[in-house]
């Protein structure tokens, strides 16, 4: 039970069904408007396309409700049940659905199929998510994401025109881009096809949606700049909605936006969670919050958002939730400096949630326990974390998840790095250092991150600055800020660097940037006091 109260009333009022009407590009909804006329009744179509809008914004839990509501309207409607095996896949939430999700699914997917009087269209968006689920006891998620991928592909080719078919087919290249294609390939492909899309249909939920998830990279965020801005136009309440933006903004740096962002998106989600399950976008949005207040050296404004976060039970359970819960108090010790206090966090916090379908979260705690105990010399600790960091990264190999394992590989490597340097093996320390940097720029971030909870890269960069080897390092840190610009501890560490390699030119710059990012400082950091200094006096 959430401590907060919930008014019911607003959460009624929010999932009901909205008034709509067809407009030339489609059906309007108070989420936006979509365009995917059904042969079902028209009660069952008002329920339909609101179903689709909030798929769309990827509020699925509701979607399903309203899909259930088409089906008890017009219980022969083929597409209602489409629906209801739609708002089970979550091509970019990087979680296999529960075997009970999968079951539900396949069974609306069967359902479709064996309605009668359905039309062509509507047949080959059914065969299209019927693919998703064929054999899914004997198949990898990552082949059931191209069997999507592959379904939408040729409902968009069969219908070129179709703007459902053509966003869902999007949504499946990007569920399928390669994590280590560094040129982004697939997501320029989709987004092209998006941006082409929304040029001519400028109210579609999805076509927001994935234009941001599609320009999430550090080469491609400046495109979707205005589509950020622009998307509360046609969601003002919807809780992802109001995150997404967000996405942008923190590949650009602009903290005080990704910031005031997610408070609206934390609010919108905790008043529509129901009494007994916070809603996972309630810890999500806390998570990017806490990551911009900490880039803008507000610390004591992320120290509220970690009391929020503790502050509620009952979460959702969900990848996004585990992730974090694990993150938002991790990255509040580390992104301080404060190693004694990461040494020190809990394991599997809070204790009711279901951690053990989580590895990859888990890890988190780990690496940030790891980190925490062999730079404040609790070798002890360290040891630990790399016991179970080890663990934990077999266990995510056995089960085929290679990204988690990989950054969970990393994480090892930097943990057992600063255990070396600790214990005065520099030149060991150093080349594992590089050795897990180098892992973890190999992958792009995942979608439900705002980015890595300490990167390796920056990490690399504070052992060569202790290493005396100050030129190294700000290569080590300017390279970190090309991935994540205007990062408060990578500026700060490459302005230290440059002042120690006597370019006095270049750590005015970075001293400079720092104290732009941070004019509301609350914290005690001695890095922004310093930073302060060395520009009063230069």
């Amino acid at each position: 039970m959430r401590t907060s109260l919930v008014i019911a009333i607003v959460c009624c009022v929010f999932f009901t069904t909205h008034s709509q009407h067809t407009t030339a590009q489609g059906h309007a909804t108070k989420h936006g408007t979509v365009n995917l006329q059904t042969s079902c009744s028209e009660e069952a179509q008002r329920h339909f396309d609101t179903g689709l809008a909030l798929m769309h914004h990827m509020m699925y839990e509701q979607a399903e409700q309203e899909f259930a509501a088409a089906a008890e309207a017009a219980p022969d409607c083929g597409m209602a049940q489409w629906g209801i095996a739609m708002s089970y896949i979550h091509p970019l939430w990087g979680e296999r659905p529960s075997n009970d999700a999968l079951q539900k699914g396949q069974a609306a997917a069967e359902s479709a199929q064996q309605q009668q009087n359905l039309t062509d269209k509507e047949k080959a968006y059914i065969k299209a998510v019927s693919r998703f689920y064929e054999n899914w006891n004997n198949t990898s998620y990552a082949d059931q994401l191209k069997a999507f991928e592959e379904g939408y592909k040729q409902v968009h080719e069969a219908y070129p025109d179709e703007v459902e078919a053509a966003a869902f087919y999007a949504l499946g290249q990007l569920g399928t881009a390669p994590k280590t294609d560094k040129t982004f390939a697939k997501q320029k492909e989709a987004g092209a096809l998006l941006e082409q899309l929304h040029a001519s249909h400028p109210d579609h939920p999805g076509l927001f949606h994935y234009i941001i998830h599609a320009y999430d990279n550090p080469l491609l965020a400046h495109k979707a700049v205005n589509v950020s801005r622009e998307y509360e136009r046609i969601a003002p309440d919807v809780p992802h909605a109001l995150h997404m933006p967000s996405h942008i903004f923190v590949r650009l740096g602009q903290w005080t936006d990704a910031v005031d962002w997610n408070i609206r998106s934390a609010d919108a989600a905790l008043r529509q969670s129901s009494e007994e399950t916070v809603s996972m976008h309630y810890p999500h949005a806390l998570d990017y919050m806490a990551y911009g207040y900490l880039q803008q050296g507000r610390d004591k404004k992320a120290q509220e958002v970690v009391e929020k976060m503790q502050a509620v039970s009952g979460y959702a359970p969900s990848f996004a939730t585990a992730y974090a819960l694990a993150a938002i108090p991790a990255r509040h010790a580390l992104e301080r400096g404060k190693w004694e206090e990461a040494a020190a966090l809990p394991v599997r916090s809070p204790e009711n949630f279901t951690w053990y379908n989580y590895p990859n979260a888990e890890a988190i705690t780990h690496f940030a326990r790891g980190i925490g105990g062999a730079r404040s010399g609790n070798i002890a600790v360290a040891e630990e974390a790399l016991v179970a960091l080890d663990k934990l990264r077999t266990q995510l190999s056995g089960s085929g998840d290679t990204y988690w394992a990989s950054q969970a590989e990393a994480q090892h490597l930097a943990v057992q790095a600063w255990l070396e340097f600790k214990k005065g093996d520099k030149g060991k320390a150093l080349a594992m250092m590089r050795e897990a940097a180098d892992k973890e720029d190999a992958l792009d971030k995942h979608p439900v991150t705002p980015g890595a909870v300490l990167p390796a890269r920056e990490l690399l960069g504070d052992m060569l600055l202790l290493s005396k080897k100050p030129a190294e390092a700000m290569q080590a840190y300017e390279a970190s800020l090309k991935v994540s610009p205007k990062r408060y501890n990578s500026l700060y560490g490459a302005a230290l660097a440059a002042e120690k390699s006597k370019d006095k030119q270049k750590a005015k710059r970075y001293y400079s940037e720092l104290l732009e990012i941070s004019p509301e400082a609350d914290g005690d950091r001695e890095s922004w006091v310093l930073s302060k200094k060395y520009v009063s006096k230069k």
